[in-house]
């Protein structure tokens, strides 16, 4: 990375948009970061309006990474799980890009957090298999080996309990039914337990908001595998994401 470079970055998750601009060599953000709620239906429209307007309230003229909860191919989006379906096939760089008439990359949420926490955060000097979990409105995941990114996984996805994982223990399920932490943190052993029997990571660890409250759900968490919170935790995808921009051109 080349680095002293600025860049805004923006995470699309499914219930708010929020970005910032940061100094991607050190993950400082250097402005107070902006939220704005994902609009419904999130197609690519409406998506846009609210990436220009966080573009207009930085008055922002360089480059823009920006984190999008889809798998993400030479900035295809090629998955809609948590995003409208509209989405599948477009070329978010291009449109993008096209609309701010600024340089636009775009990476999986869960990778531009698993960036910044490789970068700045609790994965910084990792070696071996981390996996980084983003438990929010769904389940992201980041896979690392040496520190290096496997991108695009989607352990979310992987079927758990008769439905896709994110069904059972995502944040927002704990929410929705209303789960005590007890409850929750049995589920989460049993998700992660899954994970560590499939992929036998040396680290796990756990990002999204949640992650602030790791101390309520934690001794509940009974695996042989090392299990942390992340560091950065809700501005891991902003700062990743800016990374990501500031990366050499492919």
């Amino acid at each position: 990375m080349r680095s002293g470079l600025l860049a805004l970055g923006i995470d699309v998750g499914g219930s708010g948009i929020k970005a910032a601009s940061v100094d991607c060599a050190t993950g400082a953000l250097l402005q107070e970061r902006l939220r704005i709620e994902t609009p419904t239906p999130a197609t690519p429209e409406t998506v846009l309006e609210v990436i220009k307007a966080l573009v207009k309230h930085f008055s922002w003229k360089g480059p823009i990474g920006c984190g999008f909860p889809a798998v993400i191919v030479k900035g295809c989006i090629k998955t809609a799980a948590n995003i409208d379906s509209s989405w599948l096939g477009v070329n978010g760089e291009e449109l993008f890009s096209k609309a701010t008439e600024l340089p636009v990359r775009m990476v999986n949420d869960a990778d531009a957090a698993g960036l910044a926490e490789f970068r700045f955060g609790a994965g910084l000097g990792q070696s071996g298999v981390t996996l980084l979990l983003t438990l929010g409105t769904g389940i992201g995941s980041a896979l690392f080996h040496d520190g290096v990114l496997v991108p695009n996984t989607e352990f979310g996805h992987l079927e758990f309990k008769g439905a896709q994982a994110e069904k059972f223990v995502a944040a927002s399920i704990r929410k929705k039914e209303d789960l005590s932490w007890s409850e929750y943190g049995g589920r989460l052993n049993e998700y992660l337990g899954h994970l560590d029997r499939v992929f036998s990571p040396d680290l796990i660890l756990l990002g999204g908001g949640i992650s602030k409250k790791f101390e309520k759900y934690s001794e509940y968490l009974v695996l042989n595998t090392k299990v942390m919170p992340a560091r950065l935790e809700n501005q891991a995808g902003i700062i990743g994401a800016a990374i990501h921009a500031c990366e050499e051109k492919r």
